[in-house]
């Protein structure tokens, strides 16, 4: 398993998708921190409303302080705290999978390695490696970035972050899990992309939520990845917020792999 491991972190390396979503994530942050800067800046804010832009959320100055005085770890959670992590774990682990099956290069790899739970388990821990690159990365760009553009949160202690991450880093793996088990199940990727951007963005568990209070049905919906990604993971977490996301993330986690061994033992590649 090992040298499996091994494998697919040399070809993820070499894979340009993984590049691109990189990219695009690294584009899509600074565009959210440049923003954020203009509207923390009361002259910024009022040219921008001059010029016909509406700027709702409350009181202007009251808005700009609260953005300046954010911490690091606040900044930090407050970009990424929106789940649009988990959709790009999700599709990156499902073109990185597919990619298998695209290719072909599945027969050659089940041949030389008959037992094929190594293979799901090798797949696992290389969507592990892809989620937490997608996290180290955002956040160091977090803390680097609002310098550039005049932002200067109040500095936390590293300890704090990286303790920050790595919870955050649970969901993201356990969602790059559910990529993982649909394409071992459809070998194909449009299932994984789909579910991955309805699942991660919390749409699926918001229509599921309305359904839960139209019915009076028990509120389920706090326990999906999405949900604890977003409302869980927060600075400086307790007790009870650490329970559920080591629960939520065991449970969903153990419910993927089970089924995507079981699918790769039983269909024919």
């Amino acid at each position: 398993m090992f040298n499996l491991v091994r494998m697919d972190l040399r070809r993820l390396l070499r894979t340009r998708s993984f590049y691109i979503i990189l990219a695009v994530w690294a584009a899509l942050l600074l565009m959210l921190v440049l923003l954020v800067a203009k509207i923390s800046d009361p002259d910024a804010l009022d040219a921008m409303q001059e010029s016909g832009m509406v700027v709702v959320g409350g009181d202007d100055e009251q808005m700009s302080e609260e953005i300046r005085g954010l911490s690091q770890l606040e900044f930090i959670y407050e970009c990424l705290g929106s789940g649009f992590l988990l959709v790009l774990t999700g599709i990156g682990v499902t073109l990185f999978v597919h990619g298998d099956f695209s290719s072909g290069c599945i027969k050659n790899i089940c041949f030389a390695q008959p037992q094929r739970w190594k293979y799901v388990l090798a797949k696992a821990v290389t969507a592990g490696v892809y989620s937490a690159v997608m996290i180290v990365s955002s956040i160091v760009l977090l803390v680097v970035s609002p310098g550039l553009f005049g932002l200067h949160p109040a500095r936390d202690a590293a300890a704090d972050i990286l303790q920050y991450a790595f919870w955050l880093w649970l969901p993201c793996w356990g969602f790059g899990l559910l990529a993982l088990s649909l394409v071992l199940l459809t070998r194909g990727s449009t299932m994984g992309i789909i579910l991955s951007v309805m699942g991660g963005s919390g749409l699926i568990a918001a229509m599921l939520e309305t359904l839960c209070q139209r019915f009076g049905w028990p509120m389920v919906t706090q326990y999906f990845l999405s949900s604890v990604a977003g409302k869980q993971c927060v600075p400086w977490l307790g007790a009870s917020e650490i329970a559920m996301i080591l629960a939520c993330v065991a449970g969903w986690s153990g419910v993927y792999m089970a089924a995507g061994i079981a699918v790769m033992e039983k269909q024919d590649v």
